[in-house]
């Protein structure tokens, strides 16, 4: 690919992420507060009612900053609203008041759950991650705080619409989470501290891991009878690039958040290369194997790997290397981190120099603690601009390895492949984004070095 001679650069992307946090900061001191500070009832709606949406609004009922109570919900699965629903309240049943009429079905049911809970109130978005931009836009609309999931955006298009609503939240003195909770660990915390201090030196490479068995809701195998096509893609969101950005959006860009975190800095350009391979019936997006090396303007490298395939070798970690020495960033998953700082590179129990504690606090529950404390004291807080560039990094790695190109941060920013731009039109009985081909008999997959400006 090529560098793009018109459009948004990543070095205007770091200029709107300064301005952006200075209209916080004014908007913190002349907006008049979206919510008052003291003990008065949050209302809480969740949009999204799947695994991680009912972990998310269980971490909210859960977090100190005063009371909270669920009002809302809303899903385009109806069985989905209704185990979540008996989960929580089977947890917080004194938090939960959400009644038939505030449970809504349906493309236009966050709506209703905005609208449900009001003006200064929070929406939780965890739907997959197509339509993120459009909930978001309403919420804003409405005078609602936003806590979203990772990751914000799928490709550059959405992108832009996203970094565009970030600074109309900030104008309107609104508060917005976004759920890379790894950057809310306190032990993660300290060791990028130590790290900009320079007890490992100058970084020159970061290493990152998920090699795992398949994971969320792949191999997605053909669609069954009784199941609309839209509604099978949305019900298995992590096997289509339109709903997920697949796996390596949605599972790889913790990885990637924390070691660009580490190296306080995002790279410019990435190469990769992937494989389908064993593929059975299975008819998704996803490629089974990723690696990806991203570069930094110094010349420092970041080494990703990605596997998704039963039977190997797991690891799920992510290091950084120095020219004094090493360190640990996380080791197995998200918590604990479990750092460590080491005096060389080899990386055993006789050179370790720091170590975190035992125990560590849940960064899942930090992150909303920290979105209520902005919310109550009425303090600046927007963390999308910061959630959309890991997104846009993510994606970067992800169309190098799809396409077989060198993608450079500026042109995946200014791409102008969106996945799904009418995915806010989207209806119950109405066609996917996505179809099938009919001459293959599969929805279309990436193919590097055939397809190479676009993922599909």
């Amino acid at each position: 690919m090529t560098e793009p001679k018109n459009g948004a650069t990543r070095r205007d992307f770091l200029k709107t992420t300064g301005a952006v946090a200075a209209a916080s900061t004014l908007a913190g001191v002349t907006i008049p507060s979206v919510h008052a500070a003291g003990s008065d009832i949050i209302n809480i709606a969740l949009v999204g009612c799947g695994g991680r949406g009912t972990g998310a609004a269980s971490n909210a009922l859960s977090a100190k900053g005063g009371p909270l109570k669920l009002v809302a919900m809303a899903d385009v699965f109806k069985d989905r609203l209704d185990s979540s629903l008996d989960t929580l309240k089977a947890e917080h049943a004194a938090k939960i008041d959400v009644p038939d009429d505030h449970k809504f079905i349906g493309f236009d049911g966050y709506k209703k759950a905005i609208q449900t809970v009001g003006p200064g109130g929070i929406v939780m978005l965890t739907t997959p991650p197509a339509f993120r931009w459009v909930q978001f836009a309403y919420a804003i609309e409405k005078g609602v705080n936003t806590f979203m999931e990772k990751p914000v955006t799928v490709d550059g298009p959405s992108t832009r619409k996203m970094l565009a609503l970030s600074d109309l939240a900030s104008e309107k003195g609104l508060k917005v989470g976004v759920g890379l909770m790894c950057r809310h660990c306190v032990v993660r915390g300290e060791l990028f501290k130590r790290i900009q201090d320079g007890e490992i030196g100058d970084i020159v490479l970061l290493r990152a891991y998920r090699q795992t068995g398949p994971v969320g809701f792949t191999p997605v195998e053909p669609k069954p009878e009784g199941i609309s096509e839209l509604m099978y893609q949305i019900q298995r969101f992590h096997g289509f690039l339109w709903a997920s950005g697949g796996c390596y959006s949605d599972f790889l860009i913790h990885n990637i958040d924390e070691c660009c975190w580490m190296k306080n800095e995002w790279p410019t350009k990435a190469t990769g290369t992937g494989a389908r391979t064993y593929r059975d019936n299975a008819i998704d997006q996803n490629f089974d194997t990723y690696s990806v090396e991203y570069a930094f303007d110094d010349g420092a490298q970041f080494l990703l790997e990605g596997r998704n395939i039963a039977g190997c070798k797991q690891e799920f970690a992510s290091f950084v290397h120095g020219t004094k020495g090493s360190a640990i960033i996380s080791q197995s998953g998200h918590s604990p981190a479990k750092s460590r700082i080491f005096k060389g590179q080899k990386m055993t129990k006789d050179q370790v120099v720091w170590s975190g504690p035992k125990t560590e606090p849940d960064p899942y529950q930090l992150e909303w603690n920290d979105l209520l404390a902005a919310i109550r004291d009425d303090k600046p807080y927007n963390e999308v601009p910061r959630g959309a560039a890991a997104s846009l990094v993510t994606s970067m790695g992800r169309m190098a390895a799809h396409t077989g190109q060198v993608v450079t941060y500026d042109e995946m920013l200014n791409c102008k492949h969106e996945f799904a731009p009418t995915v806010d039109q989207l209806v119950i009985d109405g066609p996917a984004p996505l179809q099938i081909d009919p001459k293959l008999g599969h929805y279309p997959y990436p193919q590097p070095g055939v397809v190479v400006d676009r993922e599909y």
